[in-house]
């Protein structure tokens, strides 16, 4: 059966930080409520690494928390990911659609670009992430993103809108006159050495 997408935090995992450290916070993380949680692509895929997708997929189905891969959907046919977050659309993405099962998720990140988001909508995907809206050290390849063209996204489509980049607690309240979903977030969480507490923070202040 299809996940649903929630509203509220996308969370993004580096899967080459310690291992034990990684699963211990993914722990903590999940007993709160969770949008997905997205596995960044940069690493080199071998045994070990497709071993430890393999538990954090476990670890978030048993809460019910989608898993979606960056990228590299070919991870599709070897794991129980629930769905692919693409950097950009590829020119074969109605291949790979056709390729893959019916209830995969598919997600994109999007700039001051607005024929990304016409393209999402063409293609049936399920919620569309703008990165960076704020200076961030985890989304350094990303503008920065007007907030006139998220408005124009909203205006142009139902797809779910995520915010991401630079976003933290004592900034959140900047994004309130935009129409958003949620907010995706790396360092804000995985950083702090109480992430569970750092994820109350913004949901205390992410707008409802």
């Amino acid at each position: 059966m299809r996940k649903e997408m929630l509203g509220g935090i996308y969370l993004i995992l580096d899967i080459t930080m310690d291992k034990v450290e990684l699963l211990n916070k993914l722990n903590e993380i999940i007993q709160e409520e969770i949008a997905a949680v997205q596995i960044w692509d940069n690493f080199q895929l071998d045994d070990t690494k497709l071993g430890l997708i393999q538990e954090i997929i476990q670890m978030c189905h048993q809460n019910g928390i989608p898993v979606l891969i960056n990228n590299q959907w070919e991870l599709l046919g070897l794991t129980q990911l629930d769905g692919v977050h693409w950097d950009k659309i590829p020119a074969d993405i109605q291949k790979i659609q056709q390729a893959c099962s019916q209830d995969i998720l598919w997600g994109i990140t999007c700039n001051n670009d607005l024929s990304v988001v016409q393209e999402a909508k063409k293609n049936g995907f399920d919620y569309i992430s703008f990165c960076s809206m704020f200076p961030s050290s985890t989304a350094n390849s990303c503008d920065l993103v007007r907030f006139d063209v998220v408005q124009a996204a909203s205006e142009m489509t139902s797809i779910p809108i995520y915010l991401a980049g630079g976003i933290k607690p004592e900034n959140l309240d900047l994004l309130n006159e935009l129409p958003y979903a949620g907010i995706a977030l790396v360092s804000g969480i995985m950083s702090s050495d109480q992430p569970r507490e750092a994820i109350k923070k913004y949901q205390l202040n992410i707008k409802k």
